[in-house]
């Protein structure tokens, strides 16, 4: 018997300007097909990254209201439906990280789902049954640290891709970037603490 168990659908890098920097989709599992496959078109993603931008602002709105400040905000934005759930982490620069996640994304076998096998893998199959909020800082840590390599590349100009003006600007095109955030994607699984 297979079991599902939460991955990452898509990880979208949003600039300060609120233009999309980098999306990755990822393919989750389709029981139905028995096959992997995106559960949404790229558009619809975009959509969906988007639509979490208006969360961002509420909050930024309610913690510059209470005098928290901004710093490190992080969480469940808003779940989408019964399958897909939007967590996001913005920085004090405005960088939003977002991470779609589908919570029957990937397939396990029914005796790592029982415990039946090793430490690691009787982890995983204990926490299948849904995700906690925390899962979901070394997703943001590794998302951030890439985002920071990339800043510290000389031959990269962040004006160029979030414009002080705040009209238009470009994608990041680094392929090592692309790497860092290909690799987060399909390496992550709840309860896994380092990428």
């Amino acid at each position: 018997m297979a079991t599902a168990i939460p991955s990452i659908a898509c990880l979208g890098v949003i600039g300060r300007n609120n233009n999309p920097l980098h999306v990755a989709i990822f393919p989750s599992y389709d029981p139905v097909t028995n096959s992997f496959a995106p559960v949404r078109t790229p558009l619809q993603f975009s959509l969906l990254l988007s639509s979490t931008l208006d969360v961002f602002e509420l909050r930024a709105r309610h913690n510059a209201a209470t005098g928290v400040g901004l710093s490190g905000d992080f969480g469940l934005l808003h779940a989408v439906d019964e399958r897909l759930a939007a967590y996001g982490f913005e920085t004090n620069t405005g960088t939003k990280f977002v991470v779609l996640v589908d919570m029957r994304g990937r397939r396990i076998d029914g005796a790592i789902a029982a415990g039946l096998v090793d430490i690691k893998e009787k982890r995983l199959g204990a926490v299948a049954v849904g995700l906690r909020e925390g899962e979901m800082k070394p997703v943001f840590k590794a998302m951030q640290t890439a985002y920071v390599k990339l800043l510290q590349n000389p031959f990269f100009d962040p004006d160029e891709h979030a414009p002080p003006a705040g009209h238009g600007g470009k994608k990041i095109t680094s392929r090592k970037f692309a790497d860092d955030m290909r690799r987060i994607g399909e390496t992550w699984t709840p309860g896994v603490t380092n990428l």
